[in-house]
C-alpha cells in the first residue's frame, strides 16, 4: 500500500454579492470528487473554502439595500453554506476572507513582501466621482470605446473590437455609480512588483508540474507581453483590509482573496489543534491543490504564485482549471430560465443527479461543459436508476425472501467476479488525474457487464424451477456483489446513495475492497435508493428560474439607481440614441447576409473569434470579439449573419479583419448576433 498523503485542497471563493447558481457548483462538486476519493483511499485531506467578502461592488450593493457590508456578507454566507450542503460538499470549513485570521496574514505578508524590496509606490491619475466622492475602478466607468467607437463599454477593454486600454482613454466616460461624469485625480498606489518574479515564474508555470501544459502555454501570453507591477492599493471608501502604515489605502480584493485560503484553514486548525504551520512553511511536505475556473487563472498561477514565494512561503502543487457551464448548447440564459441557481435546482432535483452527470462528462482538461437537460433526464435514469440501483432490487428479494437474507458461500461466475477487481486500477486513475469521464465509464462498463450476467442467468426463472436453489442463491449474491463494487467505485460522486448501500448490504464498503465479494454474509431488506427523474421536475425548476429573474429585477428596481446616469442628463436603463444622421449617411453602409463557413478561437486573443463568410460572390476573413458570448464556435458555422460589407479593412495583430458582423446586447455574454428572415441569400443587400 502506498503511504498516505496529507494534503490540503481549496475551490475559488465564491463572491458574497449574490447566489450560487450551476455554473459555480461545477467547480465544487469536481474539488468534492477528488476530495472524497483521497479520503476513501486512507490519504489525509482537509478541505476549504470561503465567500470572497472585499471590494467596491459589495460596498455599493449593500449600500444600495440599506445595509452594511458586513450585513450583507452575513447573509449571503449563509446562503452558499446551505447551497454547498445541499450538494453534499464535505468542507471542513467554510469561511470569509472578511476576517480577522484573513486581516493578520495579509498585513504580515505584505510587511514581508514590502521590507524585501518587492512593494514599490508612485503617483497616478485615475477618475474620481466628484458626486459620490470616490475613485472608480476600471468596470464602474463606461463610456465609448477609443478604438471602434462602440458605445457603453467598459474602463479596461471593448467587447466589440477587444482593444484593451486605460480609463482615461474612454470618450464619453460616465460613472456607472451615479452617472456623473468622472474627473481625473491623482493618488499614491502601492504595486507588487510582479517583474522581479519572471524568472521563478516560468520556471514554476512551465516546470513544477503544478500547470497543465494547455494551461502553461495560455500563460505565455502574459510573459511574451513582459509582465508589469501589480496595483495592490485601492482608495477610501473601499470594503477591505487597511494597508499598514498607510491612510485611507486599502488592499486590492485580489491581494487578500487567495490569502483567503490560508485565514479559512487557520481559522479550523486552531479549532481542531493543526500545526497550521506545517502546511505552509517553504519546505512542507505536505501537498497543496486549487481548484479554480479558467476566467482566474492569471491570478492564481501568476500573482498567487509570486506573493507566496517573496513572503517565503510554499507554492501550490497543483492548479486544477476548469471551463465554464453551458445549458442546452448555449450560454446560461435568465430569459430562458437556464441561469438555474442552485437553491433552485435543489428544490426538484437530488444533488447526485447533477453529481454524477457532470462526473461522467469532467476530464482534466480546460473545457466547457455542457448540461443537455434531455440528455441529463435519460442518462440518470438510464445509468443511475436502470443500471446500479435496479440491479440490487433484481436480486436483493430473491435473498431476502428465499434464504433468509443470507448470501452464498461461494460466487457462481469466477469471471465476473474478476471484472470487478479488474476495472480497479482505470477507476483509480480516473479518479486521481480528475480524469472522472474515464473513471465513469469503467464503472458503467462493470455495471453493463453485470446486467448482461443477470439477464442471461435471470433468477425470476431459476426461482420456479426445482433444484436450482444453490444456483438462484450464487447468482443473486454475483449480482449483489457487482453491486456493492459499482457503487463503491462511485462513493465519491454519489455519497448518499452508497450511504444507503452500507446499510443494505451491512458492510462499510471500503473502498481498497470495493471488489472483494460478501460471501457467507447477511444483508438486510432492501428499500428504494433513488428514483427517476420525471420530465416535470425539470419543466418546473425551469419555471422557477424564470420567477427568480422577476424577483431579482423586482427587487433591484427597488434598490436606488446605481448603473445608469442621472435624470438630469436624461438617462434611461437603455443606451442613450446616437447623434441624428440622414438618409443619405445611412445609405453609405453597405449591409450584406453572408454566411459563417468556419468560427474558431484565436490563440492569444481574450475576446475575439476568427470568422471565415460566404458572401456568394467572393469570402472574407473578420476578426469578431463575440468569443464570450459564443464559447462553441463550431456551433456558430452555418449561421446566417448580418455584414458590413464595405468597412475598411484593418490589419489587426492576429491578422487582417475584412469587415464587420453586427450583433446586438450591451455586451459580455450578452452578445446577440442579427440574422436575416429564412430566404435571404448570401451576398442579398439589407436595406
Amino acid at each position: 500500500m502506498p503511504t498516505p498523503r496529507t494534503m490540503l485542497v481549496t475551490t475559488a471563493l465564491p463572491y458574497a454579492n449574490g447566489p450560487i447558481h450551476l455554473g459555480h457548483i461545477l467547480e465544487h462538486i469536481q474539488s468534492d470528487i477528488f476530495v472524497r476519493y483521497h479520503r476513501a483511499i486512507g490519504d489525509q485531506v482537509y478541505y476549504v473554502c470561503a465567500d470572497d467578502c472585499h471590494g467596491t461592488p459589495i460596498m455599493i450593493k449593500a449600500h444600495n439595500m440599506g445595509i452594511t457590508p458586513e450585513e450583507l456578507i452575513k447573509q449571503v454566507g449563509v446562503s452558499h453554506k446551505a447551497d454547498f450542503d445541499g450538494f453534499l460538499i464535505s468542507y471542513d470549513n467554510y469561511y470569509r476572507t472578511h476576517s480577522p485570521e484573513n486581516q493578520y496574514f495579509s498585513s504580515e505578508i505584505y510587511k514581508k513582501l514590502r521590507d524585501d524590496g518587492y512593494i514599490t509606490t508612485r503617483t497616478i491619475s485615475q477618475l474620481y466621482d466628484p458626486e459620490k466622492n470616490m475613485f472608480l475602478p476600471d468596470r464602474f466607468v463606461k463610456g465609448t470605446c477609443p478604438r471602434c467607437g462602440a458605445k457603453d463599454q467598459y474602463g479596461d477593454n471593448c467587447e466589440v473590437c477587444s482593444a484593451t486600454y486605460d480609463p482615461t482613454d474612454l470618450k464619453d466616460a460616465y460613472s456607472t455609480i451615479s452617472g456623473a461624469k468622472p474627473v481625473l485625480k491623482e493618488s499614491l498606489h502601492y504595486f507588487f512588483d510582479l517583474p522581479k518574479f519572471n524568472e521563478f515564474l516560468q520556471d514554476y508555470v512551465h516546470n513544477s508540474g503544478a500547470i497543465s501544459t494547455a494551461m502553461a502555454h495560455k500563460l505565455d501570453e502574459w510573459f511574451d507581453q513582459g509582465l508589469k507591477q501589480w496595483d495592490i492599493s485601492r482608495d477610501a471608501p473601499y470594503f477591505g483590509f487597511e494597508i499598514p502604515d498607510t491612510e485611507n489605502k486599502y488592499f486590492y480584493v485580489w491581494l487578500d482573496a487567495p490569502i483567503g485560503y490560508m485565514a479559512s484553514f487557520k481559522n479550523f486548525c486552531d479549532q481542531k489543534g493543526i500545526d497550521f504551520n506545517e502546511f505552509f512553511k517553504a519546505d512542507s511536505t505536505h501537498e497543496l491543490y486549487h481548484f479554480i475556473g479558467k476566467d482566474i487563472v492569471y491570478f492564481h498561477t501568476l500573482f498567487w504564485p509570486a506573493t507566496l514565494k517573496g513572503a517565503g512561503l510554499r507554492l501550490p502543487n497543483g492548479v486544477f482549471v476548469h471551463g465554464y457551464v453551458t445549458v442546452n448548447g448555449a450560454k446560461m440564459s435568465k430569459s430562458k430560465g437556464t441561469f438555474i441557481q442552485a437553491n433552485t435546482y435543489l428544490k426538484h432535483l437530488k444533488p447526485e443527479c447533477l453529481r454524477y452527470y457532470f462526473a461522467s462528462k469532467l476530464t482534466s482538461d480546460a473545457v466547457d461543459l455542457d448540461l443537455s437537460l434531455d440528455d441529463f433526464q435519460a442518462k440518470i435514469n438510464s445509468d443511475i436508476v436502470g443500471k446500479i440501483v435496479n440491479l440490487a432490487s433484481r436480486c436483493a428479494g430473491f435473498i431476502t425472501k428465499r434464504f433468509d437474507g443470507k448470501l452464498a458461500a461461494e460466487p457462481f461466475d469466477s469471471e465476473l467476479m474478476a471484472k470487478l477487481s479488474a476495472i480497479a486500477d482505470t477507476v483509480n486513475q480516473g479518479y486521481a488525474s480528475r480524469n472522472y469521464a474515464e473513471a465513469i465509464r469503467a464503472i458503467m462498463g462493470l455495471a453493463d457487464e453485470a446486467n448482461r450476467y443477470i439477464d442471461h442467468q435471470a433468477p425470476w426463472v431459476l426461482a420456479k424451477e426445482e433444484g436450482q436453489e444453490e444456483k438462484l442463491q450464487r447468482v443473486c449474491t454475483d449480482g449483489l456483489n457487482a453491486f456493492k463494487a459499482i457503487i463503491t467505485y462511485l462513493s465519491p460522486v454519489l455519497p448518499e446513495i452508497y450511504i444507503k448501500a452500507q446499510e443494505f448490504l451491512n458492510d462499510p464498503l471500503e473502498f481498497k475492497n470495493a471488489a472483494t465479494p460478501l460471501l457467507n454474509h447477511s444483508i438486510n431488506k432492501f428499500t428504494p435508493m433513488f428514483t427517476r427523474i420525471d420530465p416535470k421536475a425539470i419543466e418546473a425548476m425551469i419555471e422557477d428560474s424564470k420567477k427568480d429573474l422577476a424577483a431579482m429585477n423586482a427587487t433591484a428596481s427597488k434598490e436606488p439607481a446605481a448603473a445608469t446616469k442621472s435624470k438630469a442628463d436624461g438617462a434611461t436603463e437603455y443606451e442613450p440614441l446616437a447623434e441624428e444622421i440622414t438618409i443619405d449617411d445611412f445609405a453609405k453602409i453597405d449591409l450584406r447576409v453572408a454566411t459563417i463557413l468556419k468560427a474558431e478561437q484565436v490563440e492569444g486573443a481574450r475576446k475575439l473569434l476568427r470568422l471565415e463568410l460566404d458572401l456568394g460572390f467572393e469570402q472574407r476573413q473578420v476578426f469578431a470579439g463575440i468569443k464570450s458570448a459564443y464559447k462553441d464556435p463550431a456551433a456558430l458555422v452555418g449561421r446566417q449573419v448580418v455584414f458590413v460589407a464595405n468597412l475598411k479593412a484593418r490589419q489587426m495583430k492576429f491578422g487582417l479583419s475584412q469587415g464587420m458582423i453586427m450583433a446586438a446586447g450591451p455586451g459580455g455574454e450578452d452578445i446577440f448576433l442579427l440574422s436575416p428572415d429564412a430566404g435571404a441569400k448570401n451576398g442579398d443587400r439589407i436595406h
